[in-house]
């Protein structure tokens, strides 16, 4: 090759490496898929609306767990049966699990639909009293919606890591016709703490994103701002994953009908801007999961429900500017009905994502967790 060729070429893959963000991930790796939960004839799902929390190599995540009933158009759970919102805790960074069933966390009243009978039922939502100490160190949080696109919605909190829990309480409705709430919030500091929730549409249809917090450790909410412009018709932009990339920028990413958009705030929430489409096409749709590495990389993942039907990941170099091709983490599953994933950071620098999925030779659905390696920094 002559020297002007290979300063062409140079500059040709350079331009490239820019263009796609640098990150072709080529060096993550899956390490292995453990198992979570898995019961007979049960239909697990969902952590993305339940939540999951790590200190250190203890790991706990949320999620429910149904009746299974054949389906392939709709999830395949019975919903004439009762569900229970289920935890599963890991000690080893997420090598062993084990169920646990708070009773704290069973539902106030059956969810739309349920015509099961002599079932337990939770407390009721009464309002917060504030003073929720969001920086103790055995603090977590969970958000629940109790009926369709409108809510209403409640919230749990937690300082010994999950054995016990507060609540529920009510959450306001913002100004808006209802709120379905799944989890998704940032700590600001002992009393201050903001939530990325779904609000129904002016239409009373699913839904809209929305940044809502409090300064008063729960007591008093007020809404900061709706994430993007409200989508228009039947489509919906809902499920916010968010992480704070400064102390006044945040990025969030949403799901879509079919692919997943992000936004950018320069000013802690109080207005967004778009930032792209880092997944064109999620198959049926799913929800994002955001996660910021050590080195300030961002990792996003998500279920994949069109065939090869799986659970899959992109990484960003750049604050979510651009983004990875593909990183495909399962490509194994049986059926669209996967995904919702979640993951945290273990201390070693893995990552262990959450979701829930199905195989060809089993009918149920269950909660599985991948344990991969994000690989290092091009700009190390």
């Amino acid at each position: 090759m002559k020297p002007a060729d290979t300063n062409k070429f140079l500059v040709f893959f350079l331009a490239f490496l820019l263009f796609s963000g640098g990150a072709l991930a080529s060096d993550a790796a899956v390490e292995k898929n453990v198992t979570v939960c898995l019961e007979e004839g049960r239909y697990g799902g969902w952590p993305a609306n339940h939540g999951i929390w790590n200190w250190g190599n203890e790991i706990l995540v949320g999620f429910e767990l149904g009746y299974f009933k054949a389906s392939e158009e709709r999830h395949a759970i019975d919903r004439a049966r009762f569900r229970e919102h289920l935890l599963a805790r890991s000690l080893d960074g997420g090598e062993t699990w084990t169920v646990e069933r708070p009773e704290d966390l069973i539902p106030p009243a059956p969810e739309k639909d349920v015509t099961e009978t002599g079932m337990k039922l939770g407390k009721r939502p009464v309002e917060c009293p504030g003073n929720i100490p969001f920086t103790h160190p055995g603090f977590a949080l969970t958000a629940r919606r109790m009926g369709g696109d409108v809510g209403p919605s409640r919230f749990y909190y937690t300082t010994d890591k999950g054995f016990n829990w507060e609540g529920p309480f009510i959450m306001p409705d913002f100004g808006t016709p209802g709120i379905a709430a799944r989890t998704d919030y940032l700590v600001e500091g002992d009393r201050e703490f903001t939530m990325f929730l779904t609000s129904a549409k002016s239409n009373g249809r699913e839904g809209h994103g929305i940044c809502v917090r409090t300064t008063d450790g729960g007591s008093g909410w007020s809404r900061v701002s709706f994430i993007g412009p409200e989508p228009e018709g039947d489509e919906f932009s809902i499920m916010p994953s968010t992480v704070r990339l400064s102390p006044t920028e945040l990025y969030t990413a949403v799901r879509l009908r079919k692919s997943i958009d992000t936004y950018r705030s320069a000013d802690n929430g109080a207005t967004w801007e778009y930032a792209g489409r880092p997944v064109p096409d999620t198959g049926r749709g799913n929800p994002p999961d955001l996660l910021q590495l050590q080195d300030g990389r961002l990792v996003l993942t998500y279920g994949y429900r069109a065939e090869p039907y799986g659970v899959r990941a992109r990484i960003s170099e750049d604050s979510g500017n651009t983004w990875s091709e593909a990183i495909v983490l399962r490509d194994d599953g049986g059926n669209w009905d996967v995904g919702y994933t979640r993951s945290v950071l273990r201390p070693d620098g893995r990552l262990v994502t959450v979701y829930y999925f199905n195989d060809p030779t089993r009918g149920e659905r269950y909660i599985d967790a991948t344990i991969w390696d994000p690989g290092s920094s091009n700009s190390e």
